[in-house]
């Protein structure tokens, strides 16, 4: 290529991961160039913002795993940040409580592999300890996990961007530039958007829910689909916020993909119960009744969808059935918080998780960073990707430098 490149790096997602990865990038080599492109007019505007706000410990993922590993290292990282650039958080513990006899061994499970992850301070909790800690809360035994702690997410990407613009004034981010083609070019490549051209030697893609249309762009032979789950959350409202003081878990069921429906106070001082898991028809569609031709037809014509749904038929029905029934809803929080009425619920916000779905429907992959020529790729990031996303930043970090020779 005759013309030098705009920038050293692109990064393609205005989300955490991405915004991680361009603060990690940015402080340990400052002279690059480099420009975060976001396709939606602010930053954090799907899985980061409308997630739980919770940063987890670390509890449930398999020992010696990405997500056990940078979950771990990232939510330390996490507070740290938080602490020193007065990001709203708090470190304020949680329990995990077993409602019934039947689901003792799991919770066991729980606590030996967060024994194994090296949660501080976790211990197995009794009756009596769960009524002091949450006296609302019934349950025949728990766990307290005392460094899971609540943040927001959007203040934390914001604050993370702000930081990585003030080392080098030629790097930028660019909003509301979605990027339509990839243009290989000799020693550079350049992405289109609707706000202009950009030329960069290497790109990394944090796409989330968009994370496998962009990987096939690049040319990225990929077998598996992204497929998103919806999670539709309540808030309680005025008279019932007394009931829950931090953030109480169920046991969650090893035979369903999700950590099931639970109660978060939030750094606003809202409390937030849920989230279920349904399918989505709209990979970014957060109303029950948001459709999209295009991602219905690209999930629905996918084998592991159909292997997913045939695996997980009855938690599935179960979930649908509770998304558009409140009565239900509120029976399934009551199994934690029995004295929660109708009256202290009230309809919250919605969010969107992008799993890459395996061709045999698995949903339980681990994080999934690949590269391809002059790109990094991160494929698969769900939960805990945002409490673990300066780690996932700083690993990212050390594959360019090791791919591109930075």
């Amino acid at each position: 290529m005759s013309e030098s490149p705009d920038f050293d790096v692109a990064i393609v997602g205005g989300g955490i991961v991405g915004a991680a990865t361009f603060y990690k990038l940015q402080a340990k080599h400052p002279s690059l160039r480099i420009v975060l492109i976001e396709k939606e007019d602010m930053l954090a505007d799907h899985q980061t913002g409308h997630n739980s706000g919770v940063i987890h410990a670390g509890l449930y993922y398999k020992p010696g795993s990405q997500k056990a590993i940078n979950c771990v290292k990232g939510r330390k990282e996490l507070v740290a940040f938080a602490k020193e650039h007065n990001v709203p958080h708090e470190v304020c513990g949680k329990i995990v409580v077993a409602a019934d006899e039947s689901e003792l061994p799991q919770l066991e499970k729980v606590y030996q592999t967060a024994q194994e992850n090296g949660i501080e301070g976790i211990k197995l909790i009794d009756r009596d300890e769960i009524k002091e800690r949450e006296p609302f809360c019934e349950g025949i035994k728990g766990i307290y996990v005392p460094v899971t702690g609540i943040i927001d997410y959007r203040a934390a990407t914001a604050k993370m961007v702000e930081l990585a613009l003030l080392v080098n004034p030629k790097s930028k981010v660019v909003l509301g530039a979605e990027v339509k083609e990839i243009r290989k070019g000799d020693g550079a490549n350049t992405l289109v958007t609707p706000k202009g051209n950009y030329t960069a030697r290497y790109q990394v893609f944090c796409a989330g829910l968009q994370a496998d249309r962009m990987a096939r762009k690049d040319g990225v032979k990929l077998k598996e689909k992204v497929v998103g789950f919806r999670g539709d959350y309540y808030e309680l409202t005025d008279q019932g916020k007394h009931k829950i003081k931090h953030l109480i878990y169920p046991v969650p069921n090893p035979a369903f993909p999700f950590l099931g429906v639970h109660f978060t106070r939030m750094t606003d001082g809202e409390i937030e119960c849920g989230p279920n898991a349904v399918f989505t028809f709209k990979r970014e569609g957060y109303g029950k009744t948001d459709f999209s031709l295009r991602d219905t037809i690209d999930a629905l014509t996918y084998n592991g969808t159909w292997k997913l749904f045939f695996q997980n038929v009855r938690f599935g029905i179960n979930e649908y059935r509770r998304a558009f029934s409140k009565k239900l809803f509120l029976k399934t929080l009551q199994r934690l918080v029995p004295s929660l009425e109708m009256d202290d619920l009230r309809p919250g916000r919605s969010g969107v998780r992008a799993m890459l779905l395996s061709q045999d429907g698995d949903t339980r992959d681990d994080f999934r960073i690949e590269y391809k020529d002059n790109s990094i790729h991160v494929l698969n990031a769900p939960s805990p990707a945002a409490t673990a996303s300066l780690a996932i930043g700083g690993q990212i970090c050390e594959m360019v430098e090791k791919q591109f020779e930075i």
